[in-house]
């Protein structure tokens, strides 16, 4: 049985929690063939980050 992978880049905001640290982009679960290189972001530092790449914006939500 094959698990679905969720398109990278799909969206422009994505909300995180801490669980998902450390935060990547495209993250863990996310199709890479389509995608830029991964990124490692420090969402942790200020609440909010985005991707230098894709311009995703990712949210801290605890």
């Amino acid at each position: 049985m094959s698990t679905a992978l969720t398109p990278a880049n799909a969206q422009k905001r994505y909300e995180v929690t801490r669980a998902d640290l450390t935060l990547s982009c495209p993250m863990p679960g996310m199709e890479l063939w389509c995608s830029h290189p991964r990124v490692y972001l420090p969402v942790d530092a200020t609440g909010e980050v985005r991707c230098p790449y894709c311009s995703a914006v990712y949210v801290l939500k605890d």
